[in-house]
């Protein structure tokens, strides 16, 4: 069977944006996304919009519109985030079988590695969203948790037999084994779960004139505060501790920052890399996946999988990285 995606062609992305009223001059450029299709598109005499595709059936309307008001409600308090643009009071659209949105162009380039001065900043950015996030929760989206991230991952992975026979023992082993810890820690370190970004990796925080922004929130939902921070720590325990110490400095700044999710992160770690593994498992059958994660089907990148999933229960017995 052809996947849904297959019939979204380069007319009919630009009939979709036209169908706004928008005068395309027929230029479009496909982005660097898998889970959605994302284009850019010229408009005559005007900057180019970005016209994003939703994957039919992953978000329901409801939870889509959600994460377009979470988008506008951060605007509205001037967190600088790439909000949807709002015709008529709407901003998901449908065209050809498909749900879109469209978004203003904004570039930028990703944070440097460790940079102290940087992690500041987006602190203080985080803590800005963060402040909102934890004012009332999300009703239609998911929150983050052991058993969507984990259990869920490794049932959609052994049941599509994707893991070789000669590892299947070997992964399915550790696999339980982390999940047995995760369930234990995610039990035992209180957290308040809030509004995320959910995917807040340096690639989705942009650097343009001296100033940060936000881009895709296609993954916000519940979640403990530390899950938009961890993946900004990077290198040696000693240089995390000093990456932490400036991003909760500048986060304080607007928001709280609950010490006792610290030992979270860890798991969080490892919740991020068995759902990683699932979710190329899970779009499988899009003929964009296969073509851009060939490694997938190889023993060695399960061998990989085994070998980093030990790590993180062997993390799990390190003290947990803290603020002086």
């Amino acid at each position: 069977m052809s996947h849904p995606f297959s019939t979204l062609t380069p007319d009919l992305v630009l009939d979709a944006v036209e169908s706004l009223g928008y005068l395309s001059d027929a230029r479009v450029l496909a982005l660097n996304s898998y889970e959605n299709r994302v284009y850019q598109v010229g408009i005559e005499g005007e900057t180019p919009l970005i016209a994003k595709f939703y994957r039919p059936d992953r978000w329901s309307d409801a939870a889509v519109r959600e994460e377009h008001a979470f988008s506008a409600e951060l605007a509205e308090h001037e967190v600088p985030v790439v909000a949807p643009l709002s015709r008529d009071g709407e901003t998901l659209f449908a065209h050809g079988g498909f749900r879109f949105a469209l978004f203003p162009r904004r570039g930028g380039r990703a944070p440097e590695p460790g940079n102290l001065d940087q992690l500041y900043r987006l602190g203080q950015l985080l803590g800005r969203m963060h402040a909102i996030g934890a004012s009332r929760p999300f009703a239609h989206r998911e929150t983050l948790a052991v058993d969507n991230f984990g259990h869920a991952a490794l049932g959609a992975l052994l049941d599509g037999g994707f893991v070789p026979k000669s590892l299947l023992p070997a992964y399915e082993s550790v696999a339980r084994d982390l999940l047995a810890r995760l369930d234990e820690l995610f039990s035992r370190v209180r957290y308040q779960a809030i509004r995320l970004h959910g995917d807040c990796h340096p690639g989705n925080l942009l650097c343009r004139d001296d100033s940060f922004h936000m881009v895709d929130l296609d993954d916000c939902r519940m979640g403990p505060a530390v899950q938009d921070l961890w993946m900004m720590l990077a290198g040696e325990r000693h240089e995390r501790l000093g990456q932490l110490a400036e991003l909760v400095d500048g986060y304080q700044e607007f928001h709280d920052f609950a010490a006792r999710e610290l030992p979270l992160i860890e798991g969080l770690r490892a919740l991020r890399l068995m759902h990683h593994s699932a979710w190329i498992a899970r779009r499988w059958d899009d003929p964009a996946f296969p073509l851009a994660f060939p490694w997938f089907a190889g023993e060695r990148y399960w061998g990989d999988q085994i070998l980093a999933l030990r790590e993180q229960l062997a993390a799990l017995d390190e003290e947990p990285l803290r603020l002086f």
